[in-house]
C-alpha cells in the first residue's frame, strides 16, 4: 500500500505591526498533523525579524479589511519576498532559509518513519560543514561577549583550518582521534598576527577549551551521537609568575620623570585601581562620579562586559588630572597597547628597575598589594572585576611565597644548644 503524503507547505508571510509601519516575518506551515490527531493545524513560527520596505504586488490583492484592500508582497522567482532596503532583503533571505529547513523537515516526515527521519537527519548533519556551524555558533553564543572571547574563537577557527589544510571539514571526519591530534597540534601551533614562535601552553589550553566548547554545542544540536568533548582530556595550564611592583618601587616610579606623562599617570592609576589598560583608555569623565569626598568610577568592563561600581582613592582621582567635559576621555591620548611598551620601558629603566614590567603588571601590583595589606580575596576579586574567585587565587600564591620568605628570614644557629 502506498504511504499517504501530507503535502504540508511552508510559506514566508508578513504580519503588519499595530504600532509602527513595519511587518513581522513568520513562516506559516499548513496542513500540519500532530501525532494522534487527524485535524490539520496551521503552524506559525515568528522569526524575530522585522522589515519596513516590502515591495507590494499591485496586481494581487490579499484581502479586504476595514481600511480597504491589502496587497500581497512581490516575490522573486524563488518565492523570496522583495524589499527596497538591503537589510530588509537579507532578513527575507534569512526567513526563506528557515522556510526551506521547515519544508525539508515536513517532507522528510512524510517519507520516513520517525526513526528513519532521525537517522536521515543525523546523516545529513554529519555531512554538513563544520566551519559553517562554527561561525554560526560563534555569532549566536557570543553576540554580547567580550572582544577577547571573540578573538579567541576566531583564532581557533584559523588553527583548525591550518590543521586540516582547507575549509572543507565535515562532522563525519571529526572523531576522538581527530580531536586528540588537534590537541597535539595546538601544543606547537604558531602564534597569530605578527608574532613569531609557538603559542604558550596556557594559550594552547585556552584554544583547546574553545574547540571543546564548539564540539559540545555541536553535540547539543545533534551533530554527534556522543559527546566527544567530554571524552577529550584538556591541556593542563602552567602556573605563570605574575610580575608585580613593591610599594617602594611604585614610589620610586612616582618620583621618576617619564617622557610620556600620560603613560606614567595611567600606569600609576592602574596600580591604585586594578583597572586594565583597555578600561582606562576608554574611561570618560561621565563615568567618574564624585560623591563628596568619595570617587566612584561607574563603567562597563571591555573584557568581561561586567558593570563596575568601585570606589577609588583620592590619590587615584588626582592622577586623572583636571576634570573635563562628560564625554571627554580622562586619559586622553593614552597610546594603544602596541605603542605603549617603549615609553613604559624607558620610564622603568630610568627608575633603575631591572625587570620586565608591562602595563598589565600594574594591575598585578594592585591585586598583590591589596592582599599583602590584608584585604580579603573575595573583595579583591570583586575590585578586579573577576567573574570567578579562582582567577584571583593565583595572587594568593604569591602572598604565600612572601610569607615563606619572611618565615625563613630569621635564622638562629642551633649548633651550640642541640
Amino acid at each position: 500500500m502506498k504511504k499517504a503524503l501530507t503535502h504540508t507547505k511552508a510559506t514566508v508571510r508578513l504580519r503588519k505591526s499595530e504600532y509602527a509601519n513595519e511587518w513581522y516575518l513568520f513562516v506559516e506551515s499548513y496542513p500540519v498533523f500532530e501525532k494522534g490527531s487527524s485535524t490539520p493545524k496551521r503552524v506559525r513560527e515568528y522569526l524575530n525579524r522585522v522589515i519596513t520596505t516590502p515591495i507590494w504586488d499591485k496586481s494581487r490583492s490579499a484581502r479586504t479589511t476595514d481600511s480597504g484592500k491589502t496587497l500581497k508582497p512581490k516575490r522573486d522567482s524563488n518565492g523570496v519576498i522583495l524589499c527596497k532596503s538591503e537589510l530588509d532583503q537579507e532578513n527575507c533571505i534569512y526567513a526563506d532559509s528557515i522556510r526551506k529547513l521547515r519544508q525539508k523537515e515536513y517532507d522528510n516526515a512524510s517519507l520516513y518513519t520517525e526513526t528513519e527521519a532521525e537517522q536521515a537527519e543525523l546523516q545529513n548533519k554529519m555531512q554538513s560543514n563544520f566551519f559553517e556551524f562554527y561561525d554560526r555558533a560563534n555569532m549566536q553564543l557570543h553576540a554580547r561577549s567580550s572582544y577577547a572571547i571573540i578573538i579567541n574563537w576566531n583564532r581557533v577557527r584559523e588553527l583548525v583550518k591550518l590543521f586540516v589544510g582547507s575549509e572543507d571539514l565535515t562532522f563525519s571526519q571529526i572523531d576522538l582521534q581527530f580531536v586528540e591530534r588537534f590537541r597535539s597540534f595546538l601544543l606547537t601551533a604558531p602564534c597569530g598576527g605578527n608574532k613569531s614562535g609557538t603559542v604558550s601552553q596556557n594559550t594552547a589550553s585556552t584554544y583547546f577549551s574553545v574547540f571543546k566548547a564548539a564540539l559540545k554545542q555541536a553535540f547539543v544540536e545533534g551533530y554527534f551521537v556522543s559527546d566527544i568533548s567530554a571524552k577529550a582530556k584538556g591541556i593542563q595550564e602552567q602556573e605563570c609568575r605574575r610580575e608585580h611592583l613593591s610599594t617602594e618601587e611604585l614610589n620610586i616610579l612616582a618620583s621618576t620623570p617619564c617622557d610620556k606623562p600620560i603613560v606614567k599617570r595611567a600606569a600609576l592609576f592602574s596600580a591604585l585601581t586594578g583597572l586594565r589598560h583597555c578600561d582606562i583608555q576608554k574611561l570618560t569623565w561621565s563615568e567618574v562620579q564624585n560623591n563628596g569626598d568619595k570617587y566612584v568610577p561607574n563603567f562597563t568592563q571591555k573584557k568581561t562586559k561586567g558593570v563596575e561600581y568601585m570606589p577609588i582613592s583620592s590619590i587615584a582621582y588626582q592622577l586623572c588630572g583636571e576634570r573635563g567635559e562628560d564625554n571627554q576621555l580622562v586619559f586622553e591620548n593614552l597610546p594603544d597597547p602596541s605603542w605603549i611598551s617603549k615609553p613604559l620601558q624607558r620610564w622603568i629603566k630610568a627608575a633603575n628597575i631591572n625587570r620586565r614590567i608591562t602595563f598589565h603588571c600594574f594591575r598585578h601590583t594592585f591585586a598583590t598589594l591589596q592582599l599583602v595589606n590584608g584585604t580579603d580575596i573575595y573583595t579583591v576579586s570583586k575590585m578586579l572585576g573577576h567573574t570567578n574567585v579562582k582567577t584571583t587565587q593565583i595572587y594568593a600564591k604569591v602572598i604565600d611565597e612572601k610569607k615563606q620568605k619572611a618565615a625563613d628570614a630569621i635564622k638562629i644557629d642551633l649548633d651550640d644548644i642541640m
